[in-house]
C-alpha cells in the first residue's frame, strides 16, 4: 500500500469498472415479467430470475474472490470479466428456461470480479483517506446498480430483453482489454494453498464479530432492497399504474439520486461516525417503506410518493453498505479480500431472499404486504445495532 493518494483516473475507472461489472447482476431485475413469459415461467416464480443470479453472486464470493488473497489481482479480474462476456453471450442466445437459468447462474458467479477492485482499490488507498477512496468506487458500483434496470427496461422496450444481454456481453468484453492494460500488478504475499485459503474462511467468521454483525445488517438492508426492487416492476406494470417497461426505466432512474450516499458516507466513516452514521440510513432505509402507502392508489401523488421511497431505500442502502466496508477494510489488510468476499456474500443471501420473496408476496398479498416485509427487514438491523454495539478488531487464522 502507497502513501499516496491513487490517481483519479485509476479511481474513475476502477468506479466504471465496478459499476458495469455489478449491472449483470440487476438487468433481469425490471424484465422478469417479460423474461418469465418469454421462458414459460409461471408469475409467482418469476423471483427465481433474479434469485439464481444472486446465488451465483454469492458462489463466487465464497469461492472466487478469495483467491484476491492468493493469486496476482490483474490476472485474475481480466479472466473472470472475461467469462462473464461468454456467459451474457449465452444468455442473450438462450431460448428455453434451462439455458437462460443456467447463464444466469454464470453471470452472477462472474460478476464478482467488481468485488475483486474494491478491496484492491482499498489496498491502493492510505488508511486517512481509504473511506473516501473505497466510497468514490463504491459510487460507481452502485451507480451501475441503479442504472442498470433503466437501461435494461428502455432498451427491452426498443429492441428485446435478449438485446440488453447481448449489450452488455460486448461491454465485458471490451472492458477486459482496457483492464489488462490499465491496471497495475499486484501480487499478494499470502503461501497459504487454496484449499488453506477456503478453510480459514470458516475461522474468519467464527472470530471476527464485526464481520457477522456487519454482514448481518447488509443482509438486512439489501434484502429490503431487492424486495423492493423485485416487487415495484410488477405494481408499476399492474392496473393500479399501468406503466409500460419505459415507464418504469423513467421510475427506475429515481434510484440514481440514492448514489450520492456513498461518497458521504466514506468521508462520515472516515471521521468515525460509524455506527451514528449506520443508524441514520437504517431508519431511512425503513420510513422509506410505508411512505409508498400514503396517497390514492394510481394518483400522481402515489406515484411521486413511491419515487421518494425508491430514492430514500438506495440512500440508505449505500450510505450503510459503505460503512460496512469501512469497517471490514480497518480488520486485516492480508485477509482483506476474504473478509469481503464474506461480508458481501452474507448480504447476499439477504439479497437472494428478498428477491425471491418479491414475487411471492406481491403475488399473494399486494403492495401492502410488500411494504411491510420490506421495513420489517430494516428494523431488524437497526434493532440489532442498537442491542449488540459496534466490534472493531478481526482476529488472524
Amino acid at each position: 500500500m502507497s502513501d499516496l493518494k491513487p490517481p483519479s483516473w485509476l479511481i474513475l475507472l476502477l468506479g466504471v469498472a465496478c459499476g458495469a461489472i455489478v449491472a449483470n447482476l440487476y438487468y433481469a431485475q425490471p424484465l422478469v415479467g417479460p423474461i418469465a413469459a418469454s421462458l414459460g415461467l409461471a408469475p409467482d416464480a418469476a423471483g427465481v430470475i433474479v434469485t439464481l443470479t444472486q446465488v451465483g453472486y454469492g458462489l463466487g464470493l465464497l469461492l472466487i474472490v478469495p483467491l484476491a488473497d492468493l493469486m496476482e489481482n490483474r490476472r485474475l479480474i481480466v479472466a473472470v470479466v472475461g467469462l462473464s462476456a461468454v456467459a451474457l453471450a449465452g444468455a442473450a442466445l438462450s431460448g428455453g428456461a434451462g439455458a437462460f437459468l443456467a447463464a444466469s447462474l454464470t453471470i452472477g458467479l462472474c460478476s464478482v470480479s467488481a468485488q475483486v477492485l474494491v478491496p484492491f482499490a482499498a489496498h491502493l488507498a492510505p488508511e486517512a483517506v481509504r473511506g473516501r477512496v473505497v466510497g468514490n468506487v463504491m459510487s460507481g458500483l452502485l451507480l451501475g446498480i441503479m442504472l442498470a434496470r433503466p437501461f435494461a427496461s428502455f432498451l427491452a422496450d426498443l429492441a428485446s430483453w435478449h438485446a440488453v444481454f447481448a449489450v452488455s456481453a460486448a461491454l465485458m468484453a471490451a472492458l477486459a482489454v482496457v483492464l489488462r492494460f490499465a491496471l497495475p500488478v499486484r501480487r499478494p504475499n499470502t503461501k497459504l494453498s487454496y484449499a488453506t485459503l477456503l478453510a480459514s474462511m470458516a475461522y474468519l467468521v467464527a472470530a471476527t464479530p464485526a464481520l457477522r454483525q456487519r454482514g448481518f445488517y447488509q443482509a438486512c438492508l439489501f434484502g429490503a432492497f431487492s424486495l423492493f426492487w423485485t416487487a415495484a416492476p410488477l405494481y408499476l406494470a399492474g392496473p393500479r399504474f399501468g406503466l409500460s417497461q419505459s415507464g418504469i426505466a423513467v421510475f427506475a432512474l429515481a434510484g440514481v439520486a440514492g448514489a450520492i450516499a456513498a461518497p458521504l458516507a466514506g468521508r462520515v466513516a472516515d471521521r468515525g461516525h460509524i455506527r451514528s452514521g449506520s443508524s441514520v440510513s437504517m431508519a431511512i432505509a425503513a420510513v422509506a417503506f410505508p411512505l409508498s402507502l400514503v396517497g390514492g392508489d394510481g394518483s400522481n401523488l402515489a406515484l411521486g410518493l413511491l419515487v421518494a421511497s425508491a430514492i430514500l431505500l438506495d440512500f440508505g442502502v449505500s450510505g450503510n453498505l459503505v460503512l460496512g466496508q469501512r469497517v471490514i477494510f480497518g480488520l486485516r489488510p492480508e485477509l482483506r479480500s476474504r473478509l469481503n468476499g464474506l461480508f458481501i456474500a452474507a448480504f447476499f443471501v439477504g439479497g437472494a431472499i428478498g428477491s425471491a420473496l418479491g414475487g411471492w408476496v406481491y403475488v399473494h398479498a399486494g403492495w401492502t404486504g410488500t411494504v411491510w416485509c420490506g421495513f420489517a427487514m430494516p428494523v431488524a438491523a437497526l434493532i440489532a445495532l442498537l442491542s449488540w454495539g459496534e466490534p472493531d478488531r478481526a482476529q488472524h487464522p
